[in-house]
């Protein structure tokens, strides 16, 4: 019996009860009725009619009960046949199961059987294939063993012969040491005779050197003193005249090579030159602005220059104000202030601050730009951020009048050029000539010269020893040791030395002709000096009776090296000595 029947079972059994009790209930108010007077009370006659209500409501009761009963017979009929049906079912499948177990038996064997007979096929191929194996290998055996045999016997063969040889060379040895022998007695008797001979010549040297002596009147010391001053002093003029000589052909094919390959560079890099100063105009629209500038007492005035750093120089000088500082970077911040605060029209301190701090990133943005511009035209990709920042201050820096970051890029340019025409590494000269003068965008922070500056900051943010070392010794701080330090330093000088890309003041020029004067007529048998083209030529006129055609070309190396080492001068200066003799005579 499942708990399904059991349930049902249970609840028939409620519901019988239930009737039950209802019938038992029902009989008893019968009974109270018909023995009841029959009065007509009205109390009476509603508990009838309530009496007679429950009846009627258990008898409704018991009629649910009835078909409820029913219902429940008829659900556990439906699953009894369910549960028939189910056995039913599961005895088909455990058939089935049995059945399906039989054949998968019956297969398995099968299989079972096939595989033994084909590993037994297969068994049977793999002897008969070692089998082979076996045989091939015996015979590979036996070919080396015989291979060995003659190798054996072809190197007895060798030994035997090596042994007659042996035997022959050391007979041959024998025979020539007893040659040597016999050489060697013949050399020792040649000595004897050559030190009795070297001997004799001695003694007749010695009597010769007495009679030479006595016949000059000079001891050989003195002779040979003479001798060697003589021999210095024809050594020297000849040494002069092939140094001339060499310095002659080597210059006229080296400054041939080398103009070709600077006039080269400098024809293909043709880029403008900027002249910077340290002072900005600024027109306005009004001198009623000028007021307004200034300020109630001064304090819009007073204001700018304490937050930009720039001097405000306002003088009678109609629509237009002067801005003056040495930063070149500070004093466009403070030219875009105050344009800015000129077209918005409110000045005060306050609004000068806001102004001040949109035109500082202004200005860095565009310094930025500039630099990315620059690495872009020259085709350099890989830098650091910092040195693309410190770059981008180099737009507003200038050298001697010069645009620095335009003379980077210049610079750069007749650097490739150059190692194109001489087939070394284009990329590396371009990168170590364009980032030569990075320190000059730190010279107004850091105390050193810009070459030591620069190299210090081109180590530190990661570049290679070759471009370090180009930075530090393009202005000779460091004795140039490399391909590309030259290179550097040839490259600046070309940008900086072209006609018009620089500019010195007044005293600074008259102050180098003076000292390059100065130079060359210190100089011993020096007669006139004239400075030409600008300080770029030297004209040294010399007294012909105090110096030589060979003194002349001594003096011209000592002046120019001399001008080398103690002035700094864009370019190069040529330095010409000119010896003249004049007879002069009068016909009467």
């Amino acid at each position: 019996m499942s708990a399904f029947d059991t349930v049902l079972l249970v609840a028939v059994l409620l519901l019988t009860l239930v009737v039950a009790g209802a019938m038992v209930v029902g009989l008893r108010t019968l009974r109270r009725i018909g023995t009841a007077p029959a009065a007509a009370d009205p109390a009476f006659i509603a508990e009838k009619d309530r009496q007679e209500q429950s009846l009627a409501a258990l008898r409704s009761a018991a009629d649910e009960a009835n078909s409820t009963i029913d219902v429940a017979k008829s659900a556990a009929a439906a699953a009894r046949a369910e549960a028939a049906a189910a056995k039913a079912e599961a005895k088909a499948a455990r058939a089935e199961a049995r059945r399906m177990l039989d054949d998968a038996r019956a297969e398995a064997d099968t299989i079972l059987e096939r595989a033994h007979k084909q590993a037994e096929a297969d068994a049977e191929q793999l002897r008969a294939t070692a089998r082979r194996s076996g045989e091939r290998e015996v015979a590979v055996l036996a070919a080396t063993t015989r291979e060995q045999a003659a190798e054996v016997e072809r190197r007895a063969a060798r030994m035997d012969e090596r042994e007659r040889l042996h035997t022959e060379e050391v007979e041959r040895l024998a025979e020539r040491e007893r040659q040597l022998t016999a050489a060697s007695a013949a050399l020792a008797a040649r000595e004897a005779a050559l030190d009795q001979r070297e001997a004799e010549l001695a003694e007749a040297e010695e009597r010769r050197r007495r009679e030479l002596e006595r016949v000059a009147g000079l001891t050989a010391e003195a002779a040979r003193a003479e001798l060697i001053e003589a021999i210095e002093s024809q050594a020297k003029r000849e040494a002069a005249l092939l140094v001339r000589d060499i310095e002659a052909d080597a210059r006229s094919t080296a400054e041939e090579r080398a103009r070709h390959i600077v006039v080269d560079a400098i024809q293909r890099v043709a880029s403008e030159q900027t002249a910077e100063s340290v002072v900005s105009v600024l027109h306005l629209p009004g001198d009623e602005m000028k007021g307004r500038i200034i300020g109630r007492e001064g304090r819009n005035i007073r204001a700018f220059e304490s937050v930009t750093g720039v001097n405000l120089i306002i003088d009678d000088t109609p629509e237009a104000v002067l801005l003056s500082c040495f930063d070149p970077v500070r004093r466009e911040v403070g030219r875009l202030t105050l344009e800015k605060l000129v077209l918005d029209g409110r000045i005060h301190p306050h609004r000068i601050e806001e102004v001040y701090d949109l035109a500082r990133q202004e200005v860095e943005q565009l310094c930025r730009r500039a630099a990315e511009d620059a690495l872009v035209e020259v085709g350099i990709t890989e830098i650091h951020p910092e040195l693309v920042t410190l770059l981008g201050r180099l737009r507003y820096r200038t050298s001697y009048g010069q645009n620095v970051l335009k003379h980077l890029v210049e610079t750069a340019h007749i650097a490739g050029v150059m190692a194109a025409e001489l087939r070394l590494d284009v990329p590396l000269i371009k990168r170590s000539a364009f980032l030569h003068d990075i320190g000059k965008a730190l010279t107004h922070e850091v105390e050193g010269s810009h070459a030591i500056i620069g190299a210090d900051l081109a180590r530190k943010y990661g570049e290679s020893e070759e471009v370090v070392h180009a930075i530090e010794a393009h202005h000779n701080e460091v004795p140039p040791q490399t391909v590309e330090a030259v290179l550097t330093q040839a490259s600046d000088a070309c940008s900086g030395g072209r006609p018009g890309a620089r500019r010195e003041s007044l005293e600074a020029y008259v102050k180098r002709l003076e000292r390059i004067e100065e130079i060359a007529a210190g100089k011993l048998g020096v007669e006139k000096v004239f400075a030409m083209q600008a300080g770029r030529e030297i004209r040294v006129m010399v007294k012909p009776e105090d110096v030589d055609d060979i003194g002349a070309a001594v003096l011209a190396r000592d002046v120019a090296k001399q001008i080398e080492e103690e002035l700094t001068y864009p370019g190069q200066i040529r330095v010409t000595v000119v010896r003249e003799s004049r007879v002069t005579e009068i016909a009467r």
